[in-house]
């Protein structure tokens, strides 16, 4: 047997061998985005998992087959364990689930959702509640201050 099909093995044996996605210990709390998002994510696992199934033996292709097999068992989970949170009222409180915006010291005025842990995406503007920024903005409103990271900032508005 030759080295390089030796390693190839290894590799693919490695790879086959995928270790579980994380899951949060948190609550899993979701907006009705959120659960959406969960809902069509583990459709597509369901989907890979089939179609790994049906390219070929599983022996012909283990890596394929253990990442759908893994995304399968994430997405089952977060979606057994989901809470949905309704909206709350608008009451000027910063909440699961609404939009806060904050000015820094530095002046930057930035507004951010929060949201459930697999719908957060901060390029988009939406961060998980467990995140140290949503933290300490909940229960907040209008001109309340808060400090984060070290520096202060404050609350401009708040939306449901």
């Amino acid at each position: 047997m030759s080295v390089a099909f030796t390693r190839e093995e290894d590799l693919e044996a490695t790879a086959a061998d995928l270790a579980d996605r994380p899951i949060s210990s948190h609550p899993n709390l979701v907006t009705e985005q959120g659960l959406a998002l969960i809902e069509s994510e583990l459709a597509a696992a369901r989907a890979a998992y089939t179609a790994a199934q049906v390219q070929g033996s599983i022996e012909s292709d283990r890596t394929s087959m253990a990442r759908a097999t893994r995304d399968l068992r994430y997405w089952s989970a977060r979606r057994a364990s989901a809470r949905l949170v309704a909206p709350g009222a608008d009451d000027g409180v910063v909440r699961f689930g609404g939009s806060v915006t904050i000015e820094r010291e530095d002046g930057r005025v930035q507004t951010w959702r929060i949201v459930g842990e697999d719908e957060a995406d901060p390029a988009q503007g939406s961060i998980s509640y467990v995140s140290p920024l949503a933290q300490a903005l909940l229960g907040k409103r209008v001109d309340d201050e808060t400090t984060v990271a070290g520096g202060v900032v404050a609350v401009v508005a708040v939306s449901a």
